[in-house]
């Protein structure tokens, strides 16, 4: 590869605008090409949290608290980010799990405090009933998806990154071995480098290479109120619904950090879960539904990121993941290391695309 690598990202949601902007910072040649607008499809549908929360091995932990770091030097770097380290407050799980999450993740360094009832209420007094017994953990954080996406694409831009929208990705072109270039409707576009994240539609993009990755894509569904005065100071999980309220005041809520089942009838559902969102709030009455949203989700078969050089063919870089929005920064910042140098961290070491076998 060329000193300076020309380098195309195909998909500019929050993980292909990392990747671009720090590739950029390392010294490549960059574009990044979007089938539709700039910020992608699950990128906006997200609910963002930044967080190393439960649920997951050790080694996944520390790429995630590592990531939480990373947003801290992203934000000092990219103008408008916007992280919001509100803290998070937790009891969707029984007692037992919560303890248990507790000893666990404060034994690697996490800063969970326990909180019981009266703790809850002076976290987030406008809770119509606090729970018995939370864990709240106050460097958790979040931002607005789209605005954080639309702002590292602006500080790419700024260094040379060039931007194309509204150009679908066909197939990835290949000559003699080596994935060289990607086919759209005006033509092809060669690069040395060719990186997929482009999120749902990464596996069909390289499937046309040959790479097979299992990936599915459930659908999650977010309602929104509309803008209210606070009622939140941070981000509050419970039982059947986590909510969140954005820089324009809305309430944005899932019934897990992902979304949630949307039924049969997803404006039925979100309905049913805007009462729920309502009773939870002393003041939850005067909320106002506006919309529900459903997206997407880039879910590897198991459950962990695909980022790594493509198995058995040059050329060609994935980054596929859900929790997106916290491991936006680590990823793009160890993918432009590999790509640029071929040190990979091993932070990312468990998460090669050459674990599902390979090549079709």
């Amino acid at each position: 590869m060329a000193d300076q690598p020309n380098v195309l990202v195909v998909g500019a949601g929050i993980i292909g605008a990392s990747i671009a902007y720090h590739l950029a910072k390392a010294g490549a040649r960059v574009a990044i090409i979007e089938a539709g607008q700039p910020g992608g499809v699950a990128t906006r549908r997200s609910w963002a949290w930044i967080n190393a929360s439960w649920g997951n091995p050790e080694i996944y932990f520390r790429l995630r608290i590592r990531s939480m770091a990373e947003w801290r030097r992203l934000e000092r770097e990219v103008p408008g980010l916007g992280v919001a380290w509100v803290g998070g407050l937790i009891w969707d799980l029984p007692t037992n799990e919560l303890e248990a999450y507790a000893v666990e993740h404060a034994a690697w360094g996490y800063g969970i405090r326990r909180v019981d009832r009266a703790a809850a209420a002076r976290i987030e007094p406008q809770l119509a009933s606090p729970p018995e017994f939370s864990l709240h953990v106050a460097e958790e954080g979040s931002v607005e998806p789209l605005a954080a996406a639309h702002a590292l694409l602006a500080a790419a831009r700024s260094i040379g990154v060039q931007v194309i929208a509204n150009r679908p990705v066909r197939a990835l072109t290949r000559h003699n071995g080596r994935v060289v270039g990607v086919e759209t409707d005006a033509g092809t576009i060669a690069a040395d480098e060719i990186v997929a994240a482009a999120g749902a539609e990464t596996a069909a993009l390289v499937a046309s290479a040959g790479i097979a990755l299992p990936l599915d894509s459930p659908p999650g569904l977010l309602i929104a109120s509309k803008p209210h005065p606070k009622l939140l100071n941070g981000l509050v999980m419970s039982p059947g619904l986590h909510v969140r309220q954005t820089t324009e005041g809305r309430l944005l809520g899932g019934a897990d950090f992902g979304g949630g089942d949307p039924g049969v009838d997803a404006a039925a559902t979100s309905r049913d879960l805007f009462e729920v969102m309502r009773g939870m709030f002393k003041d939850g009455a005067s909320l106002a539904y506006e919309y529900h949203t459903l997206g997407y989700r880039p879910m590897p078969g198991d459950g962990f990121p695909i980022v790594g050089r493509a198995p058995k063919i040059d050329g060609l870089y994935v980054a596929v993941l859900h929790s997106g929005i916290t491991l936006a920064p680590a990823v793009g910042l160890f993918a432009a290391e590999e790509i640029m140098t071929g040190a990979r961290n091993a932070l990312l070491e468990p998460y090669g695309p050459e674990r599902f076998g390979g090549s079709n």
